[in-house]
């Protein structure tokens, strides 16, 4: 039985407010995103985040700890529950594997970080990751690593060049 896809990212209330779009806009230019909606997603994401720390609040030392652990692990710089609350978009954004290639400077842009990923050229314990969203934690950013292969040239052999001289002094002749 399939399971049902939740939605990921809320649109915000005033779609075309000017102030809400430069800010956007900047967001993109910044962290090399493709469009608005991954900085819904983000804000969505941190917005899990936050009412995740809301209710435990409330909860033991302990719980609050483990929940703290696993946001450290993923990268976040938090150390109390009002940490998680204080954090911002622009932090959910620095931890995207985008973010994270060239913060370690495999490439220097962003655009650049993107089409890697995209053609599969980065890999991350071993396997090959091609989404530039993919959240990276501290464990997977320090097994980070570019797989850039070129191909070898291939060697002609003197037979293949003259063939391949005939059927180019053909297609001038016919010309």
């Amino acid at each position: 039985m399939p399971v049902r896809k939740h939605k990921r990212y809320n649109r915000p209330r005033k779609l075309f407010d000017i102030a809400l779009i430069k800010s956007e806009n900047a967001l993109i230019k910044k962290y090399g995103l493709k469009n608005r909606r991954e900085v819904w997603k983000a804000d969505f994401a941190i917005g899990k985040i936050r009412n995740i720390a809301k209710t435990l609040i409330t909860a033991g030392d302990k719980e609050k700890q483990e929940f703290i652990n696993r946001q450290a692990a993923k990268g976040f710089n938090v150390s109390t529950i009002a940490d998680v609350l204080a954090l911002s978009k622009e932090d959910y954004l620095k931890r995207r594997l985008e973010s994270v290639v060239v913060a370690k400077k495999i490439t220097t842009t962003h655009k650049h970080a993107r089409q890697l990923i995209t053609h599969r050229h980065i890999k991350i314990l071993g396997s090959k990751i091609d989404s530039p969203a993919h959240l990276t934690t501290l464990e997977e950013e320090n097994s980070l690593e570019a797989d850039i292969t070129v191909p070898a040239k291939k060697v002609i052999s003197d037979e293949e060049k003259e063939i391949l001289n005939k059927i180019h002094h053909e297609k001038k002749t016919k010309e």
